[in-house]
């Protein structure tokens, strides 16, 4: 029966997908208009796609994990505020690092790497630009972003899930005191971001503005998985 179960909520996990993103497929009028919505509310859209997007990441992981995509105590709510929130400081350093990472690279002698990264074609000076931008963003931003967010999610857990835990204060300092760091710094920042992040953010800045923050909040899916085998390894190291 547990296992008829697992299936039962695999099949509506799929289904839930399929059903987001099907209006876009079938319709180009609603692909128009949440195009022109995102043009215009880019960082209302950044916060409502990570919230949905990278919140359903971490239900994944949890289903990796314990054969669930929720139990009493994980707090989904909680969780996708925080994303929602992650994902306006995501769309602010979008902006930061695409505008001035290819002005470093014209600096350096590349003059055309800004132009190149607004042009809607694919060359190589736009690769170069891409790479530079996600190596910049990765370097600089992720490791502040993932460590906050394993903070956050360590409050959240340990306030039983609850949205009260959005009101109270954050015990950062016994947080960051008590976080395995052989696993955050052995295999999140050391492993996943040379390894997928920078060359999955290049993709990311060789697509259109407009597509960045989407294509990022469905790497937030991905993430999800990682930070539960990283969880995962760490009770594993524990044990």
């Amino acid at each position: 029966m547990a296992a008829v179960s697992r299936l039962r909520q695999d099949a509506a996990f799929g289904l839930c997908g399929v059903l987001l993103f099907l209006p876009f497929i079938a319709s180009p009028d609603f692909y128009s208009a949440y195009a022109s919505f995102n043009k215009a509310h880019p960082f209302l859209m950044s916060f409502l796609k990570f919230s949905v997007l990278a919140t359903a990441g971490e239900a994944l992981g949890l289903r990796v994990r314990t054969g669930s995509y929720s139990q009493p105590g994980f707090g989904l709510l909680p969780r996708a505020a925080c994303w929602g929130l992650f994902g306006l400081a995501i769309q602010a350093a979008f902006i930061v690092f695409s505008a001035g990472t290819p002005q470093v690279l014209a600096r350096l002698g590349w003059a055309g790497a800004p132009e190149a990264l607004a042009s809607p074609g694919l060359s190589g000076m736009k690769v170069l630009a891409s790479l530079s931008v996600s190596t910049a963003m990765n370097l600089v931003f992720a490791p502040i972003l993932m460590v906050t967010h394993k903070v956050t999610d360590t409050h959240i857990t340990g306030n039983g899930g609850s949205c009260l835990c959005l009101i109270k204060p954050i015990p950062a300092g016994r947080i960051l005191r008590e976080l395995d760091w052989d696993v955050m710094w052995g295999f999140v920042l050391k492993k996943t971001i040379p390894l997928f992040w920078i060359p999955a953010h290049t993709i990311t800045f060789l697509l259109a503005p407009e597509w960045r923050a989407l294509f990022a909040a469905l790497l937030g899916i991905v993430l999800g998985v990682l930070l539960a085998v990283a969880s995962s390894m760490a009770r594993e190291k524990a044990g």
